[in-house]
């Protein structure tokens, strides 16, 4: 198909940022463009039976990795599929889903990368790598007040998925065409408060910072900033974003990305979006990231960039 969809992995661990990356990517490609897929719903087993076995969702004996990969098969053909449905909620399956694909589609979730024949089906590729840490923080809050447990709980329950985590989720990470990490400045426990490092690894086009940003080893201070460093024995280019840089500061990146691809024009410093860069405080209040926004941005480019290089 000449206009088949153009198909973006997000994958990294429980509460690691996922949904939040992925809805100000779909505001950016205009979520009327947008197909969310999320892989946990191929959970082979539903809470209780989880429970019952002694097996985390994280395993990969415990969901249903031919049906996932089948189904982005079609979707990257541009077929329909009927999608199963978990609720993490209830911990029960709902009833199937009809989903028909549209321009873009975001696959996010714990297992994306697990099998050869679903990473062949995407066009950009991104991991999640936060502190764990941080993720621990994230999760107990998410889970606390949205899913009804105890920070014990939560707890517990991040102890006993650590073997899994890392077995299954963490070698994930070499996969992705873009590593994210966020992270508080200067080992802060503010989350909400959060730099940014982007490892950009060769196995798609990325755009040419060095324009604007020059070599780090010049401008080691500044709130943006562009290295190289080597990522799993390769050459990478690293880009960081500080939770302080000003709007100035972040001006020149956005208008590289925006003027390349006029699709994104209307979100470079004018605040269209309010998904775009929103990220909940701890005390509940929306804050604005422009480090979470640029990456939001970088990641839109790329898929917007992948029509091209069909």
């Amino acid at each position: 198909m000449s206009h088949r969809p153009i198909i973006l992995g997000i994958v990294g661990d429980s509460a690691a940022g996922k949904t939040t990356l992925t809805r100000g990517i779909a505001q950016v490609l205009g979520t009327e463009n947008v197909t969310v897929i999320c892989t946990d719903d191929y959970h082979r087993y539903d809470r209780t039976q989880r429970a019952e076995l002694g097996i985390t969702a994280l395993n990969p004996d415990c969901n249903y990795l031919d049906i996932m990969q089948q189904h982005l098969t079609l979707l990257r053909t541009g077929q329909p599929i009927l999608k199963p449905i978990y609720n993490h909620d209830t911990g029960a399956f709902d009833p199937p889903e009809y989903i028909k694909p549209s321009r873009f589609v975001i696959v996010e979730g714990l297992l994306g990368y697990s099998t050869r024949g679903a990473r062949d089906c995407y066009d950009v590729k991104v991991y999640l790598a936060p502190p764990e840490s941080l993720r621990t923080q994230w999760k107990i809050k998410r889970d606390t007040l949205k899913r009804g447990y105890s920070e014990e709980q939560v707890r517990e329950a991040l102890e006993k998925r650590e073997p899994d985590s890392e077995q299954f989720i963490r070698p994930q990470r070499k996969w992705a065409d873009v590593i994210v990490t966020f992270y508080p400045p200067d080992n802060s426990e503010n989350g909400s408060s959060l730099n940014v490092k982007l490892v950009l690894r060769p196995t798609i086009p990325h755009p040419d910072f060095t324009e604007i940003l020059g070599d780090e080893s010049h401008h080691p201070l500044t709130a943006v900033r562009l290295g190289l460093t080597r990522d799993m024995g390769k050459p990478v280019d690293v880009l960081e974003i500080d939770s302080h840089a000003t709007l100035e500061q972040v001006n020149d990146l956005e208008k590289m990305l925006c003027n390349e691809i006029p699709t994104l024009k209307s979100f470079c410093s004018t605040g269209d979006s309010t998904e775009l860069g929103a990220l909940v405080g701890t005390t509940g209040e929306t804050l604005q990231s422009y480090p979470l926004a640029l990456t939001q941005l970088l990641i839109a480019y790329h898929m917007i960039k992948a029509i091209k290089l069909m």
